[in-house]
């Protein structure tokens, strides 16, 4: 990997244990709205006994605890660049007693794992964040046996995911950020519908396909809201490690607003929406 790529990988790794107790926090929270998501996924692998399967970019652990609840004679190994973040996953594993679970720290265009391992192979909101998302693709499939399935979700695009473009809208305002590269890694770096599918057909997948799912997170004010991403967004951590406070409270006032104008101000239902795409080797 070039030198610039692991900077990349290197600094997203820091950004990712800074933010795993905020993500801690709110976890059935978050993993409630990420569902249907991983459901998708885990409709289209079919879990069944004697199957080994490997989940890249775990996080707090979905959906591969889903997964290893369904895999009663099979096993599932979860991976994350952040040991904070996998630590919760395991944890989780450990109080939900799940014992066909293990964890491996890695890096996802270096997994240490011989060639037609896996049966299947997932990965929930990773793909956005990869520095080479090509060299991803291949590496994934180089581990994944003849026949085996790979899929993945990436968020859509950002107009039908306020919930995170309305934070990210206004620091780049407030602070007048340049606009990021749409091919640089982030959040809706995958949201142009075929992008994704494309790299996997180049990839030499067979049979893929792509499909939206779209859900809402609930909260009772944008206050509430707020509070979570706070605690959460990646942007809003580094930002309030260095903004002065009139800049923080311009930060928080422009993007409560912003939320309210679409959501109204009680019982908010805040759309996403999320591709899911997969194939077969």
């Amino acid at each position: 990997m070039e030198n610039v790529l692991k900077e990349i990988r290197d600094k997203q790794k820091n950004i990712w244990n800074q933010c795993s107790p905020g993500w801690e926090k709110w976890d059935a929270l978050l993993m409630d709205f990420l569902a249907p998501m991983g459901n998708v996924m885990i409709e289209y692998i079919q879990p069944l006994e004697q199957k080994l399967i490997l989940d890249i970019a775990s996080g707090t652990g979905e959906p591969a605890l889903t997964i290893a609840s369904l895999l009663h004679k099979g096993h599932i190994v979860m991976t994350d660049l952040s040991e904070d973040m996998l630590a919760i996953a395991k944890a989780k594993a450990t109080s939900l007693s799940l014992q066909n679970v293990d964890t491996k720290v890695c890096d996802v265009t270096e997994l240490p794992f011989a060639d037609n391992t896996f049966d299947a192979v997932t990965c929930r909101f990773g793909f956005m964040f990869f520095p080479d998302m090509r060299l991803a693709a291949r590496e994934m499939i180089r581990v994944l046996k003849p026949g085996g399935k790979l899929v993945a979700a990436v968020w859509g695009l950002p107009e039908k995911n306020i919930w995170i473009s309305a934070v990210t809208h206004v620091i780049q305002q407030h602070l007048q950020l340049p606009e990021t590269p749409v091919d640089a890694p982030g959040m809706f770096r995958c949201a142009k519908s075929g992008l994704l599918q494309h790299i996997f057909e180049e990839a030499q997948l067979k049979n893929v396909f792509e499909r939206e799912v779209a859900n809402q997170l609930h909260f009772d004010t944008a206050e509430a809201y707020w509070d979570m991403m706070k605690d959460i967004s990646a942007p809003i951590e580094k930002v309030f490690k260095t903004a002065d406070s009139m800049t923080k409270n311009a930060i928080k006032s422009s993007t409560i607003q912003i939320i309210e104008q679409h959501f109204g101000k009680v019982n908010l239902a805040i759309d996403a929406s999320a591709l899911v795409i997969g194939g077969e080797k």
